[in-house]
């Protein structure tokens, strides 16, 4: 008998050196000097299901304990961003911390999803843990959680009616992959994962191994990877649902208020907060972000739905306003597309209000972009500003750097793409026009905080301070 520590790449087991000291006739214990780790195991199945009874509730007293412990000082959770290169899409390291080895898997980030998931494997023993990398338990049917994850069923998915084959022992669902627009039938499971705390500038060790938070997300097969950047093993919940990074990992008080920085490099660190702050950036030390944030309504458009909007009552290209056909429109935020995407009567509108303000000629587009012009179009001009009016009034700022994008062969295009006229969303805004601004969702409150460029502060989305402290 034995019990399952994931092999991955650049850790070296702590199996490989084991003591075996008999304490009864019914008990022994194994010793693992380099993980300084000791195991009681049994020598038969009824002293097994004591010890599993007794060892689980010891767990959830001590993670409950020790979570709370350290809550009560921070309330927020800081979680470094990547930019992938093939993609341009953000993503989080495996452990949600910085890279702690080379090779270390990624998930991407998903407005989307409804729950966290990953490739790994669900390891069946008799053998109790709980607290040891990879140990993980699975959720049933029966279980709220459950219930929760299977209300939001992709129409493209298999079905989930397995019940029969392997009762109700699992809770069986299916990751979206929308990379490559597929998903495959797997299972939720449970899992621990630490975090960094923060007090609003530096990061904190959280519950530290082998304790760690309680989080529940889905063991997907390797196959549901297919497209996906060679480094990224899953996807990162960010969505409205119960079972997101935001619901599960926040303080009850604050769950549900999350922030999201991303960066405009691959080599620079953006920043994901899970709570209500402070946010500090080392720019200005003593400015907390919360107070440069304007703030507009946030639409849910039904119990079923996950994604993010926000309603537009006018586009704004410098000081010339796009002729639209309604008097609003919905928009949705998404981490899914890296350039926003138009409906291609507000895309054209938006193309011909560009070169009313500007004069700039038109060159061949180059994919996936449909309007593109020569660089230096603009000579010592400025490039303006396009403005997305919300609801109430305030304006969020697209400005140059998340508007151009340089192709090559002395091209720029506007960094946007013609969706055409049968798209579900007339306005979906992608990662490079979220790129360096601060975007606060306040998902108990319904509404979000945008800071439109932060480049325009002398700041960036890479300005938070890494650098670890005590707690």
């Amino acid at each position: 008998m034995g019990f399952f520590l994931e092999n991955l790449t650049g850790r070296e087991s702590v199996l490989n050196t084991r003591k075996k000291t008999h304490l009864s006739p019914n008990l022994y214990i194994y010793t693992y000097p380099k993980s300084q780790s000791t195991y009681i195991f049994p020598n038969n199945n009824k002293t097994m299901h004591h010890i599993t009874t007794l060892l689980l509730i010891t767990i959830l007293i001590s993670l409950s304990s020790f979570t709370q412990t350290v809550y009560s000082r921070y309330n927020t959770s800081v979680i470094p961003i990547t930019k992938d290169p093939q993609t341009s899409l953000p993503k989080v390291t495996w452990g949600l911390r910085l890279q702690q080895w080379s090779g270390e898997p990624y998930l991407l980030i998903d407005l989307d999803s409804p729950f966290t998931w990953k490739d790994c494997i669900i390891r069946h023993s008799d053998i109790p843990c709980g607290l040891e990398e990879g140990c993980r338990f699975p959720v049933n049917c029966n279980q709220p959680l459950c219930k929760e994850a299977k209300s939001y069923i992709n129409p493209i998915c298999p079905s989930l009616n397995i019940t029969d084959k392997y009762g109700c022992d699992i809770c069986s669902v299916t990751p979206y992959n929308y990379v490559s627009n597929t998903c495959k039938i797997s299972q939720l499971t449970t899992d621990l994962i630490n975090v960094y705390l923060t007090n609003g500038r530096n990061p904190s060790p959280g519950p530290n191994q082998p304790f760690g938070t309680r989080f529940i997300l889905s063991c997907a097969p390797s196959s549901a990877l297919k497209s996906f950047p060679k480094d990224v093993r899953g996807v990162a919940s960010f969505s409205w649902s119960g079972l997101s990074f935001p619901r599960q990992l926040s303080s009850i008080d604050i769950a549900g208020k999350f922030a999201l920085c991303l960066p405009a490099s691959g080599s620079a660190l953006g920043v994901a907060f899970l709570g209500d702050g402070p946010f500090y950036f080392t720019w200005e030390a003593n400015l907390d972000l919360r107070s440069v944030l304007s703030y507009t309504p946030m639409i849910r458009k039904s119990s079923k739905s996950l994604g993010y909007f926000i309603t537009v009552n006018r586009i704004i290209v410098g000081k010339t306003p796009v002729s639209l056909a309604v008097k609003s429109v919905s928009v949705k935020l998404s981490t899914r597309v890296p350039y926003t995407v138009f409906r291609s009567d507000i895309f054209n509108g938006v193309v011909a209000s560009f070169v009313k303000a500007t004069g700039v000629r038109r060159v061949s587009a180059v994919k996936p972009f449909g309007f593109c012009f020569e660089d230096g179009s603009f000579g010592s001009g400025r490039v303006p500003n396009i403005g997305f009016e919300t609801e109430g009034g305030k304006v969020w700022t697209v400005s140059g750097e998340n508007l151009m994008k340089r192709v090559g062969n002395g091209v720029s295009c506007l960094a946007f793409v013609d969706g055409g006229l049968k798209v579900n969303d007339a306005v979906v805004i992608g990662t490079f026009q979220m790129e360096d601004n601060f975007l606060y969702f306040d998902l108990v409150n319904q509404k979000l905080g945008f800071s439109s460029s932060l480049l325009a502060r002398g700041t960036s989305c890479s300005s938070f301070n890494f650098t670890e402290i005590a707690s």
